[in-house]
């Protein structure tokens, strides 16, 4: 019996050393591209730093792009707005690779780029929901509002998870990967299908990122119970 029970406690030891495995965050899409670009970044912020820009600079300016290309798309002006943003994009993904190269990669330079990263989602939606409204288009408003809240909850989500110790980056649909959906179809003209898409895989994700967290949730409130019986 004493062996049995040895090996039913060492079954147990595993099946949540596994379980605590798979609770781990593994590298997201944006964490990969980050990687693969890595050597066409890097010259192009070492440039950067060397005309005496900073990063918190490149992050304002790409904010300041969004905005204009957001403000094409609520006149109407949909291929031309979706090039714009790409544009913007782009020099929005240096500032990061700015302050590494700088040695000088900072929690509030970090704060900055997601405030602005919300702020510039935030405006993009606004532009397409001006644009849906005044072609008496309700159904693409409240997709648009779909899709606005998707992407919100899914950063969110992350951002709440992070402050209680868990962590949430996980799901189909990150910021990245938002814009790999938006820019391709607004650029080809399709601002319905963005939005459709974005609502329907952003939320998914929130979901995703919510389900992630419980089940850390579920884990330490585990590993608290057996403490407790431990010390008892």
């Amino acid at each position: 019996m004493c062996w049995l029970a040895q090996t039913m406690n060492l079954a147990k030891k595993k099946q949540n050393k596994k379980k605590r495995k798979d609770l781990k965050s593994k590298p997201i899409f944006s964490d990969q591209l980050r990687s693969i670009f890595k050597n066409v970044l890097d010259p192009i912020g070492t440039f950067l730093n060397g005309l005496g820009l900073t990063p918190n600079a490149i992050t304002l300016l790409g904010l300041a792009g969004t905005t204009v290309g957001a403000y094409i798309l609520a006149l109407g002006n949909i291929r031309l707005g979706g090039i714009v943003l790409f544009t913007f994009v782009l020099v929005d993904t240096l500032d990061g690779t700015m302050a590494r190269l700088r040695g000088e990669s900072t929690d509030f330079g970090a704060f900055v780029d997601s405030v602005s990263d919300r702020y510039a989602e935030f405006i993009t939606f606004g532009g397409l929901l001006y644009y849906f409204l005044s072609q008496s288009d309700y159904p693409g408003v409240v997709v648009t509002f779909a899709a606005t809240a998707g992407s919100v909850l899914v950063s969110y989500v992350k951002a709440r998870a992070e402050g209680l110790g868990f962590t949430a980056k996980v799901g189909i649909l990150t910021r990245v990967e938002r814009y790999i959906v938006l820019i391709p179809l607004l650029i080809f003209n399709q601002p319905f299908v963005a939005v459709v898409l974005i609502a329907l895989l952003g939320n998914i994700t929130a979901l995703q990122r919510i389900l992630f967290v419980r089940a850390q949730g579920r884990e330490r409130i585990r590993k608290e119970k057996a403490q407790k019986e431990y010390i008892q």
